[in-house]
């Protein structure tokens, strides 16, 4: 199993419409084969600061999610949301 942590930076502005976007995405991330779990989670310092985290079982699986259209297409309604660029590794 692998865990994948996605930090990103919100436009302050931004944050309901990420939020939005994330749970009609959500379940679509969990059925993709080999997701295990997914969350997402708010910095409580500085609320514009998020934080993706998800299970796969294994990497394969994790890059078959990342070509897949509800990638691609998820990823476009979310990055004109970022201040700054995302940041992201990949954990066991």
């Amino acid at each position: 199993m692998m865990v994948r942590l996605v930090k990103m930076n919100l436009k302050k502005d931004k944050i309901d419409s990420f939020k939005s976007v994330f749970e009609m995405a959500k379940p679509k991330i969990i059925s993709m084969q080999g997701c295990l779990q997914v969350d997402l989670h708010q910095d409580i310092k500085n609320p514009e600061i998020f934080f993706t985290i998800s299970h796969w079982a294994n990497e394969a699986a994790l890059e078959n999610y990342r070509n897949s259209d509800l990638f691609i297409t998820t990823w476009k309604q979310v990055k004109p949301l970022f201040k700054e660029k995302a940041e992201a590794w990949s954990l066991s």
